[in-house]
């Protein structure tokens, strides 16, 4: 096999970020915190689910709740942007990661290895986590062996490798093949003509429902379908190029203003598509790829200003950093039932004295879980200090 990607290899770019733009790790920090940050939400979200629903109805608190849950089908809520964050990131950190791999030598067969290894890995824990806990066909909810590929993990699996194959491209080159990925997938949902699967935009009648039933013989409860994984290829391509441009030897402002206009226009797109495609998180249309894609590009471009440039609040970026220093670690321990262990050894303390007081029993729970996610970060910084990385 040849050490080097068969194709032309783009001008040759700056491999290291300014070293004004890096912490004492030698790292991003902005990226850190953006990834920190997203993994902090996952590990948050147990403190608005054990108050129930009921408790946030009407009001200020109810609207911003109704933020922190997916949408039942068409629409976005913040919650949704989760996932497409998640990959985004992934995909920045590519480029600056193999760079310096490239740098000291590596081969592009080496490197090639590794990601297929990285690849199979994820996609490994992606179905070994709906293994755990299952939330689709005959046995659902109950611990079994299964091959469901719904996990963001066994999706990345797919979307990171379609990206490193791409990443020595030119720029245009990865934004065409982006663009065809989803023009693939439109097609697919429109044109599909078997019956009871050719309505693109219905929940578990569409082409993504087929592909499922198919794959495992039936549907997800929630409707997500594993072709999701083929538009969203383009969050991580998306992600390649904005880190693409990050290590470029543009100006600084030069890199901002660019992220800036870019995820401008990708929110535009996304959102001027609705009435013709709706924006459906759970099979990932065009739409919802796109105007995630922008949100996921101004995110970055408010992170990398905010973070690295201006160095607002560092304090606050390193809080969040910790998290997103170990994002598998912890993604791993929560979807394993991590923080739920927790709870059953916090909550007889918490529960147990906050409930002599006449707090109601929404707000000691709250309490009892704001313990627990305190404990989850302290873990992570002990790790941090000690600059242990998980890693695959």
């Amino acid at each position: 096999m040849s050490d080097t990607p068969p194709v032309a290899e783009p001008p040759k770019r700056s491999s290291h970020l300014p070293l004004e733009l890096l912490d004492g790790y030698g790292r991003l920090l902005s990226l850190d915190f953006f990834r920190g940050f997203v993994m902090f939400m996952l590990m948050a979200e147990i403190l608005w689910g054990a108050m129930g629903d009921s408790y946030f109805d009407g009001g200020v608190i109810g609207a911003v709740h109704t933020q922190l849950v997916h949408a039942q089908w068409h629409g976005l809520n913040v919650w949704d942007l989760i996932q497409p964050f998640f990959m985004f990131i992934v995909g920045v950190a590519m480029p600056i990661s193999f760079n310096k791999r490239w740098d000291r030598g590596d081969t592009w067969t080496t490197t090639l290895l590794h990601t297929l290894k990285r690849s199979l890995i994820l996609l490994l824990l992606g179905v070994g986590l709906y293994c755990i806990h299952n939330t689709g066909g005959p046995h659902a909810g109950e611990p079994h062996l299964s091959h469901e590929f719904w996990d963001v993990l066994a999706q990345l699996s797919f979307t990171y490798l379609v990206a490193f194959l791409i990443m020595r491209r030119s720029w245009r080159f990865q934004l065409g093949f982006s663009v065809g990925l989803l023009a693939v997938t439109e097609m697919l949902y429109r044109l599909w003509p078997i019956d009871g699967y050719n309505h693109p935009f219905v929940p578990d009648e569409n082409f993504g429902s087929w592909l499922d039933v198919l794959i495992t013989g039936y549907t997800s409860r929630g409707h997500w379908v594993a072709a999701n994984a083929i538009p969203t290829a383009a969050h991580t391509i998306w992600g390649v190029m904005a880190g693409q441009l990050l290590i470029s030897d543009r100006p600084t402002r030069r890199k901002l203003q660019t992220l800036v206009f870019v995820g401008l226009i990708g929110v535009a797109i996304g959102y001027g598509l609705d009435p013709v495609t709706p924006i459906i998180k759970r099979i990932a249309t065009t739409s919802f790829t796109i105007v995630t894609g922008g949100w996921c590009v101004l995110a970055l471009a408010l992170s990398f200003w905010a973070v690295d440039v201006v160095k607002a609040a560092p304090r606050a970026a390193r809080f969040f950093a910790v998290v997103g220093m170990n994002p598998i670690l912890i993604y791993l321990f929560c979807e394993t039932g991590g923080a739920r262990w927790l709870r059953n050894i916090v909550s007889p303390f918490t529960e147990g004295f906050l409930g002599m007081t006449a707090m109601p029993e929404p707000v000691i729970a709250l309490c009892t879980n704001a313990v627990v996610v305190a404990m989850m970060w302290s873990t992570l910084y002990f790790l941090y200090k000690r600059r242990v990385f998980v890693a695959i």
